[in-house]
């Protein structure tokens, strides 16, 4: 009886979770306040062989996206993301839906080549909004993707956006001028210290770092305590290790931020 009163907790608790996607959790000194109104949208298309398979067994492309009410550019800033994040020779299509009919032709093509083979592909994408708070929305473009080989490919990138600019936000917009060496220099510690590395360890035997020598890039999110920059698979380590989080709080970078940033300021105590 009581593994059965577990169980429908257990079930409540994560029908709940369901109802909250893209929707982030309140954290402490966290505030989350929509500035910009939007609805998600969803596009679920299926290969014309699916018949009656489940969608876990058959060729199916999901991508489920915020789309903004009256923001044209931050719109396309979405739609640029979600259509180049798995671009064939980098290449992205002009919208999500023809990016889904062109996947989904991919296939086709595929199985007139090789008929017999019982092999399907995988398109998963999403656009959520992480947080809107005082002039920034914040959203994850992130998803998964596989048309043959020996494993897919998943990847998460990040949009900040100024909505009061209507512009990208850039670490050039956060930092005074001269960071880059400095910045770097935080980072490494931290990186290091995540890695389990002494400050001399070589960087050659286990990451791809051009030179073997550390490297920030540029896919980072704002949050209220911190920046937190994503290396997705391949970028700095092999596939099997997946992505690698860095995460930067604001308390160690408090002197490289500019001063009375709409973006962060308000965060800064």
């Amino acid at each position: 009886m009581k593994n059965i009163i577990r169980l429908c907790f257990a079930c409540v608790g994560f029908a709940f979770a369901s109802c909250q996607w893209g929707v982030p959790s309140k954290k402490i000194n966290e505030t989350v306040k929509d500035t910009l109104a939007y609805t998600y949208k969803t596009i679920h298309e299926r290969a014309a062989d699916c018949g009656n398979k489940p969608d876990s067994t058959c060729t199916v492309v999901k991508v489920k996206y915020a789309v903004f009410t009256g923001q044209k550019i931050l719109n396309d800033s979405v739609t640029r993301k979600l259509t180049s994040m798995f671009a064939m020779d980098g290449k992205p299509d002009s919208s999500v839906e023809l990016m889904s009919k062109n996947f989904l032709k991919t296939y086709t093509d595929f199985r007139k080549t090789d008929p017999r083979s019982a092999m399907y592909f995988t398109l998963d994408s999403h656009a959520k909004v992480l947080m809107q708070d005082s002039g920034i929305t914040t959203l994850e473009v992130g998803g998964y993707n596989f048309q043959g080989g020996a494993h897919g490919a998943s990847a998460t990138f990040f949009i900040n956006w100024n909505t009061k600019a209507n512009k990208s936000i850039t670490l050039d917009d956060l930092f005074v001028a001269g960071y880059p060496d400095k910045l770097k220099a935080i980072a490494e510690g931290i990186f290091r210290k995540e890695e389990k590395l002494s400050d001399t360890s070589s960087l050659a035997r286990d990451y791809f770092f051009k030179d073997n020598k550390f490297a920030l890039n540029n896919n980072f999110s704002v949050t209220p305590i911190g920046l937190k920059f994503i290396y997705n698979q391949y970028e700095i380590k092999p596939y099997a290790a997946g992505i690698t989080e860095l995460f930067i709080p604001y308390s160690q970078i408090k002197s490289l931020l500019r001063p009375n940033t709409v973006v962060v300021s308000q965060y800064i105590k």
